[in-house]
């Protein structure tokens, strides 16, 4: 179906609610909401198929609930690689940086590259890119990546790390622990020694993100 910006905007406010809003909230967002569920917009998005030309008009709103919309619709083919740079650092809410991360970052032609850049980056969202990608890596395509100098960087850098950027440098740690068994005795050091998500509140049925737990759950499961 055909829809303009307004039509999407609107269509999205109807859709908002406030407890989504408070949680939100709660995990950082600013006011510039309606406060979709998650579900809603997937829904919303399977209605529009595609629409790169929407998809940016909907991001440069800033408003939270159009960028996730947005994500679902943009052809990242289409994106150069300094729009999909500035995309990336003008993010300022986790649920959009993850989205954007793992629906239009990971399918850029020029991934590689960014993530490069992006690792070398104190930009807290471009860090946080930056190692997602290479989490991407270790559990994909690990050759050519240099491991033993990754936990050195997690081991120095991850403590003092922006919240944003540990999250994802945690993702790495753990898949090194996971996937190499010759780093696994180091991998569960560096987490032990960090307790980086030590006390993360974990739902039943959850495996605790804390890396240690993490890994040796992994382990287990595939053995």
């Amino acid at each position: 179906m055909t829809m303009t910006l307004e039509d999407a905007l609107a269509q999205l406010k109807s859709l908002g609610n406030e407890k989504v809003r408070a949680q939100n909230k709660k995990h950082g967002a600013g006011d510039n909401q309606f406060g979709v569920r998650l579900g809603d917009i997937r829904k919303l998005a399977a209605k529009v198929k595609t629409s790169h030309p929407l998809a940016i008009a909907l991001w440069d709103t800033g408003n939270i609930d159009a960028r996730l919309l947005a994500i679902l619709l943009l052809k990242p083919n289409n994106l150069s690689r300094d729009e999909m740079d500035r995309m990336v650092r003008s993010v300022e809410f986790v649920q959009v940086a993850d989205w954007l991360n793992s629906n239009v970052v990971k399918n850029h032609p020029d991934k590689e590259s960014l993530r490069q850049s992006w690792m070398q980056d104190d930009h807290p969202w471009a860090a946080r890119a930056g190692w997602s990608l290479t989490s991407e890596r270790i559990a994909k395509s690990p050759d050519g990546l240099d491991l033993p100098a990754l936990l050195d960087r997690i081991e120095s850098e991850m403590g003092n790390a922006a919240s944003e950027v540990q999250w994802t440098m945690n993702f790495c740690l753990a898949g090194i622990g996971i996937h190499f068994p010759k780093h696994r005795k180091r991998a569960i050091a560096i987490g032990e020694r960090l307790g980086i998500y030590r006390d993360y509140p974990v739902s039943k049925g959850c495996t605790s993100p804390f890396a240690p737990i993490w890994i040796n759950e992994m382990v287990r499961r595939q053995s």
